[in-house]
Formats: C-alpha cells, structure tokens, sequence
C-alpha cells in the first residue's frame, strides 16, 4: 500500500498535524509513525504544561502569530473533549530597577501582539500574591495550564477514529525519495518494514536534523539539546501562589528563567534551568550518548553558542549541581523557599536549533524537498501552538503538492 501522507513524529506538532490533514481530506490515506511506545514521550510530555500567551514574541514573527491563535484552539479543543484545564494566569515579577526597566518594555510588547494584561506595582502585586515580593509585576491573564499528553492522546484518538492509521514502537532508520513517492523504511522492535507514501512530513523534534539527513537535503542548522531541570514542592507549598510567577527574563539569553507553575494536579514545580545535554533524549543528570556529542563537538555552531554564551552555562551548570546556587533564582521573589523544599521532578530537554554561525534560530524553521516537509525547529510555546503549527503545516504541504 502507497499512503497518500507519512507523518513521522507522535509528539503534539505530528499529531495535531495528522488529525488535521485527515479532517481536510478524510479520503485520504494518512499514516503516523512514533518511534516510542506512547505518544508525547519526548518534549511534549516534559513540559510545563503551559497555555502561554505570547508575551515574548517579536511582533509579527511566527511565534507571536501561532502563541496568540493557539490560546484559543487549545482551550476550546480542551472544551470540546472534556480536558481539564485552568486559566489561572501569569504574573511576571519584577525584583529590581533593571528589571523593572525591562517590564516595562514587555508591557509594551504585550500589546504590540493584542495581548490583554495589567500593569501592576509592588503594592498590587503583593495583594494578589502576597507570599511573593516585588517592585512591580505584568498580569497576563490569558494563561492557562494542562497536561499535553492528555491533549495528544486525544488528538490521536481523532485521528484514528477519523481514519488515520497510527502506528507505536515504529522508528524510521532510512528515507528514500524518489520522483512519485518517498520510501520510508522502519525498526518495529527488530523486525524491518517499509512504508511507501506520495508526500512525506517530519515532525522530529530533537531528531529534526538527522530526517533531513537521510534524505540528503542541505541545511545549515543542528539540533542542540539543552536540558531543563524541575524541581516540586512538598504539597503544603500546593497554595504558596495563585498564579504562575515567571521573572522577568534577560533579552540577551535564550531562556525565560526559573519559575514557580502551579501544575494541573494541584501540585507546583520550580524551573527549568538551562544546562547543555549530551544526550538528545536523555533525562537524567548524568546521560551521554558518544553520537549525539560527536555530532556536536563536530558542528562549528557548537563552539560558537558555547563560545558566546560561557560565563552563563558556567552558571547554570554550577546551580544544576550545588541546589543552593538553584534556590537563589527562586529566592529573589519568593525568600520563604528552602533547599529541603526543592523535591526531585522529571527534567525535560529542549530541541534547540543552531545555524553553523552559533545563532539560535528563535522562530519557525521549515526544510523541503519535492515531496517532503520537514519541521527543523518548532520552539516554545509548540505545545500552545500546536493546533495553529498543524494548520499551517497542512497549508504548506498543499502549496509544495501544487508547485
């Protein structure tokens, strides 16, 4: 059988991008593959579970765009299918002059990209978060937060019950275009298959870069993990906030800073870090995988991120190691917070695209061949997005079908 779509990817951007395209064309054949024996193993189920608002974006750039529609299909595909979900909102906490100079430049971002907030002082802030100290804050009152998985789940229940064909424990070791379809050949837990289709769509995340490899399409960005760590609190820290408290981030880093989250299971977490992985999918503290840092340590990009960003991954690693050093992060608007409070949590590891020049790509990132789209880099806020990124993505693979 020649499937019209191949999806590889189960995480939320290839499954929303599944589901949709078989609702566009339910006569279609769509085939997902998912190299792991769940879906959202990966990135998706090692977040935050954030519903964020885009309050970071560059107006006008892809994130601010998708951040801002996928609020809305989030919590309404959430509505639809009975997934718990909350809209406590965000407050991002000022704690010094610097910052409180940089608030104000979020504040104006914010309704550069339509986004409903309020601007608070130290006065107001302590009477909505009065275990919070603060010379001023941004409500965001949009933000929400859910369990992706539990969105992703669902997504491929559509899917399938849609039509679809969604297949687990399926990783794809080779790819092979040719002038009508694209073969794509696949380990099922040791035994060798292959699968045909007429167009190909990739949503790897942390393996966007080696996809595109094995179809000898030429790109000049690599995958760079960085892993983020979380740590949770004892439970009678479960009503410490009323809402998410986020610092006010650094422009000149990468990273939005360590924040206190009030999870969907009642629970707060603190974090993330942002320390370098030596493993694309590795969790723990220690994890190494000689391929993914020999992949590295062989890209120039490599050395120029690290080069231009030292004194700070100094940092991070340092506080990654020595809890005290971590616990000051927090400290600054929340002093009450001991080091005996920060209790072990899952990490997560972000899928960081790095042009050969040692520049982040901070937006959307696309490669394409005649009958592939590949998704390189899909960065915060994908999971918010996801529905919006799905819409766009089947958008562009008509408009490829079409040239």
């Amino acid at each position: 059988m020649t499937y019209d779509y191949i999806i590889i990817g189960g995480g939320i951007v290839g499954m929303s991008t599944a589901w949709q395209l078989q609702q566009r064309f339910p006569e279609k054949s769509i085939l997902l593959l998912e190299k792991e024996a769940s879906y959202s193993s990966h990135q998706t189920g090692h977040n935050s579970g954030v519903v964020h608002a885009g309050v970071y974006y560059a107006p006008g750039s892809l994130k601010a765009k998708f951040c801002k529609e996928g609020v809305n299909a989030t919590l309404s595909f959430c509505r639809e299918h009975d997934i718990p979900f909350e809209q406590c909102g965000k407050m991002l906490v000022a704690t010094n002059e610097v910052e409180v100079e940089r608030m104000q430049a979020l504040y104006k971002r914010c309704h550069e990209n339509g986004i409903d907030v309020e601007l608070l002082d130290g006065k107001q802030l302590k009477a909505r978060e009065p275990n919070i100290i603060g010379l001023g804050g941004i409500f965001v009152k949009e933000t929400a937060i859910v369990n992706y998985q539990v969105i992703t789940t669902k997504m491929a229940e559509c899917f399938t019950q849609s039509g679809g064909d969604a297949r687990l424990n399926h990783k794809v070791v080779g790819l092979k275009e040719s002038a009508d379809q694209v073969e794509v050949q696949v380990d099922n837990l040791g035994k060798l298959e292959t699968f045909n289709g007429r167009f190909l769509i990739t949503c790897s995340g942390l393996m966007a870069d080696r996809t595109t490899k094995m179809l000898g399409i030429e790109t000049d960005f690599q995958i760079i993990p960085f892993r983020g760590e979380y740590y949770r609190l004892p439970k009678k820290y479960n009503d410490i906030v009323n809402h998410l408290i986020y610092p006010i981030p650094d422009p000149e880093l990468p990273f939005l800073g360590v924040h206190l989250t009030r999870m969907i299971d009642g629970s707060v977490t603190v974090g993330p870090n942002a320390v370098q992985g030596w493993k694309r999918e590795g969790y723990g503290k220690i994890n190494i995988s000689v391929t993914d840092i020999w992949d590295m340590v062989c890209f120039s990009g490599f050395w120029r991120v690290l080069k231009k960003h030292f004194a700070t991954g100094i940092v991070e690693t340092k506080n990654s190691w020595y809890k005290p050093g971590y616990l000051k992060l927090v400290q600054k608007y929340c002093p009450q917070l001991k080091v005996s409070d920060l209790q072990a949590y899952p990490a997560g590891v972000r899928a960081q695209a790095v042009l050969k020049d040692g520049t982040l790509v901070h937006d959307f990132l696309f490669a394409q061949s005649d009958r592939s789209l590949h998704v390189c880099n899909a960065p915060s806020p994908a999971a918010t997005s996801a529905i919006p990124i799905g819409n766009y993505i089947c958008d562009k693979v008509l408009q490829a079908q079409q040239n």
